[in-house]
């Protein structure tokens, strides 16, 4: 039986892009099989679709809005970006 708890398992580093998008080229499922938790500017946001450290943006939904192929309008947001594992 092998143990599978994050504390055990060697972790992905984080990248400074990344997508929850599998159709993006910054989509890396290695990452998810943990928890990531993004802030922007010290406020820890839930809604993150793609983010981008060193440029200092995130993308999130805009609302229920959704664009001609039917996923969701995203809005850049710009501030300090952090992203850890939970």
């Amino acid at each position: 039986m092998t143990d599978t708890t994050p504390e055990t398992n060697p972790t992905v580093a984080l990248p400074d892009r990344l997508s929850i998008d599998p159709r993006s080229p910054h989509f890396n499922a290695a990452v998810f099989e943990r928890d990531v938790g993004i802030r922007l500017n010290d406020k820890e946001r839930l809604d993150v679709e793609e983010y981008c450290i060193s440029e200092g943006w995130i993308k999130v939904p805009a609302g229920k809005t959704l664009d001609r192929k039917g996923h969701p309008l995203l809005l850049k947001l710009k501030g300090k970006v952090e992203a850890f594992y939970r």
